[in-house]
This record gives structure tokens, sequence and C-alpha cells, in this order.
């Protein structure tokens, strides 16, 4: 399975309509990606992820401009297509952080909103309503859980997925560079405790005076990074083994022998 992992900037001086036909001459351009299964890009980089103030006014609704550059890319290049993800608008006004996976036809595989909204240093959490629901589905052959950025420390939403059959998980980021071994320590974290090949894209370059962290990177279930960026613009690639997941977990069972969980706690109560 090749990956494709596009790290992207956005610069606090270019248009949105500026940015799309960038990325879009980017991916155009990039004869490479004919060969790819899947190609993964950052959070809100249409948007820009601390561009705040703008978040209303660059709204978009689910069928907007970013998922039809994805779906144009998904179908030129006859791959499946994470489109990172955009600042939603729904039919009730409500904002969300959203992502989405195209198939080569560029019909929707896997949807999903951002459930942990950062509010450190953030106004995502004020801006936005977050998700509810999970994010899975068939992504270039294994199935697929998908989340976005912060959602990285909670490990319970990882076990979510991989109780419902997640045997890949796929990222996008606009991870600050100030928390640089943090985004490596959690991508390798999740991928080791799940037992989950992890391919995860951040953001570069700075915004509204944050700089961004890049080093993209593309970890197996055996803590292997297989492959992992720079802090520039740019594609990097990884081959990865999607049957690994699986073979792994037969090898090592830690997920089979699970014995905790919300049905099997007893609470002790004390006089």
């Amino acid at each position: 399975m090749q990956i494709a992992l596009l790290q992207l900037a956005s610069p606090d001086d270019e248009t949105i309509r500026d940015r799309l036909a960038r990325v879009d001459q980017t991916v155009r351009a990039e004869r490479a990606l004919r060969d790819v299964d899947l190609l993964v890009l950052p959070e809100m980089w249409t948007a820009g992820y601390f561009s705040f103030e703008q978040y209303a006014e660059r709204a978009e609704p689910f069928d907007g401009p970013t998922l039809a550059a994805a779906r144009s890319w998904a179908s030129t290049l006859q791959t499946f297509v994470h489109l990172g993800s955009f600042v939603e608008v729904d039919a009730e006004g409500r904002l969300h952080n959203t992502s989405v996976v195209v198939d080569p036809n560029g019909a929707v595989v896997v949807e999903y909103r951002k459930v942990h909204l950062f509010g450190y240093g953030s106004r995502e959490s004020e801006l936005l309503t977050p998700g509810n629901g999970l994010g899975i589905g068939p992504v270039a052959g294994p199935p697929t859980g998908i989340t976005t950025c912060y959602d990285l420390r909670f490990p319970e939403l990882y076990r979510s997925l991989v109780d419902e059959g997640a045997e890949q998980v796929v990222v996008c980021a606009a991870w600050p560079a100030a928390r640089l071994e943090h985004w490596r320590l959690f991508t390798s974290v999740r991928a080791v405790e799940q037992q989950v090949n992890l391919i995860a894209c951040n953001a570069v370059g700075e915004q509204q005076g944050v700089t961004l962290g890049g080093h993209s990177r593309v970890v197996a279930p055996t803590g292997e990074v297989i492959v992992e960026a720079g802090a520039d613009e740019g594609f990097t690639y990884a081959e990865l083994d999607p049957a690994l997941p699986r073979r792994f977990r037969a090898e090592f069972p830690a997920l089979a022998d699970r014995r905790w969980s919300a049905e099997t706690v007893t609470t002790k109560e004390y006089a």
C-alpha cells in the first residue's frame, strides 16, 4: 500500500481561492501520485487552523469547495484521498471541524466531525461544535478510522475505533512545533497500544504567529517509524503493509488479552 502525505502551509496573507488553486496545481503536477493508494492532507489547510476570526466567513457546506477538490483529485489520480479537514457549516448554522475520505470514484467512504476540540491557546472549542460519532470505513482495503489532531491525546477514542474493527488510523493535524515531541510520542504510542498502522499528516509554516510542526509520519503497530517528514511543504511517501496489524495482533495478542472494561469494573465501597 503506497501512502502520500502532503504537508501544507496556510499563510495568513493568502486567500482561500489562491490556496485552493495552489494546492490543486501542486497535486496535479506530482506525477508520483498516480502510483499511490492514499493521499492525506493536513487539518484545516483551506481555512487555516489558527485563523479563528475567519472561521465563520471561511466555513463551507459539507459538499463545498474542499470536498469538490478532493473528489476531482481522487477521480483524476484514481486513488483514495483524505482531504484533511475543513470548517463545515451545517444546516443549523453550527460550525464543525470535518474530515472526509473519498474513493477513486469520488464517493465519500468516511466522514468525521472532530470530537475533542482544543482550548489551550486556541478558540476552536469556543467556536466549533464537537462531533459525537466515530469515523470508520474501508480505505484502500483495510477498515480505517480517522481522527483529528487533539484526538491523539484520547486513547479511548482509538480503542473505540479498534473495537469497531479498525486496522489502521489516519490522523490529520495542525500540531504546533512547540509540542513536536508530544506529536512524535502520541503517534507512536497510539500505533503500538492499538496495534494499528497509524498515518499522520501535519501542517507546516506559520499561522497567526504560531509555527506548525510538520514531521508527518507513518508508524507500524510494532513501533517502527516507517517514514517521518521534515518541516517543509511537500510530499512524503511511504510503503505500508496493510496486513501487518492483523498478523502482529495474532503474534502478540495484547488486544485479545484485555480484561478491563466498563462492564467488568467492580466498585468497592468503603464504610
